[in-house]
């Protein structure tokens, strides 16, 4: 994938600065060190490449509603309605974005597992923006498991591409290098995360052993396939600093099925429960925090909730911001 559009581009990666980073003690607060850091991320590539920054994807027009909650039978109308409760998909989107939608497509899952996000609702998210005449959409994710089941497996595939989207496997797009906050390295992230002029993220609400619950903020974890191990040696803080790194126009919070325990691969249906409910956010930390609510996790257990607030990514008690809940039939 040629086409960045026009991401900023901040510097380059030299080969002094190189030796500099890889021969200290790197990575996030002081986790991790040097060359072989930079091995198992991928970034010996990275010397002479231009380091990008990501641009805030986040719409100008912040007022009215913040959160949208809907509840019903019908994934595909809970999308609509969650949407239309904060103004619908016109007020994020316009026929001329360029649109990434980000779903959880990390494991080799069966939807009715609660694993990975629910295929009905991505394919609605990619109809709402061709219904604005949106002509360039693309949903991406980089999988845990192979790419080529998890996107069979998961129903995205399929779904995705019935609703008019270009689906690429990871592998379709490029890396390009930008930095994200705690580490000293520059870090490869697949480019149509630059590409895009909007971005939607679209996980599933389910438990996660280490950061106890998994929602909107840690799917961007998705972000890369290189080195993803080193993100979790330091969680909290890894998820907030790639919050910080993508600022989403669109939180949508995928909550058809959750996944109560042994997440987030999941893999019984014991463990799901159906709860029929879509959620819509221009504010990532209150989406999480409703998710561990529905969840029934003390947000005070998962920390990277007040750490995203004190850095100014959004508000964490959800109930106190403008928020609109609709009952479906």
């Amino acid at each position: 994938m040629a086409d960045l559009g026009n991401p900023r581009s901040s510097k380059t990666m030299t080969r002094r600065k190189w030796l500099i980073w890889s021969g200290s003690s790197v990575g996030l607060l002081g986790v991790g060190g040097g060359t072989l850091y930079a091995k198992q991320a991928g970034l010996v590539d990275a010397v002479g490449a231009t380091l990008h920054t990501m641009r805030d994807h986040r719409i100008a027009d912040l007022s009215g509603a913040v959160l949208g909650i809907a509840h019903g039978l019908s994934p595909e109308k809970n999308v609509r309605a969650a949407l239309d409760a904060i103004g619908g998909m016109k007020r994020f989107v316009s026929s001329t974005d360029r649109v990434l939608i980000k779903p959880n497509i990390a494991w080799d899952k069966r939807p009715e597992l609660g694993a990975t996000t629910d295929p009905r609702v991505v394919a609605e998210l990619v109809r709402a923006c061709r219904d604005v005449g949106v002509e360039n959409v693309r949903v991406l994710d980089c999988p845990v498991d192979d790419p080529n089941r998890t996107y069979q497996r998961t129903g995205i595939l399929e779904a995705a591409r019935a609703a008019g989207a270009k689906v690429l496997l990871p592998a379709e797009s490029e890396y390009a290098y930008v930095n994200i906050a705690g580490y000293q390295l520059p870090w490869a992230i697949r480019d149509t995360f630059l590409w895009a002029d909007k971005i939607i993220n679209v996980p599933i609400a389910k438990h996660h052993g280490s950061a106890k619950v998994t929602a909107g903020m840690k799917n961007w974890i998705g972000v890369t396939d290189k080195g993803r191990s080193r993100f979790h040696a330091s969680l909290n803080e890894s998820i907030v600093a790639l919050a910080e790194l993508v600022r989403p126009t669109l939180t949508v919070i995928d909550a058809t099925r959750i996944l109560l325990r042994n997440g987030p691969r999941g893999g019984n249906l014991d463990d799901v429960q159906v709860t029929n409910t879509v959620v819509a956010s221009t504010d990532p930390v209150a989406a999480d925090a409703w998710a561990c609510d529905l969840l029934g996790t003390a947000r005070s257990k998962v920390p990277y909730l007040e750490l995203a607030e004190k850095r100014g990514l959004g508000k964490a008690d959800w109930k106190n911001v403008v928020h609109r809940e609709l009952q479906l039939g």
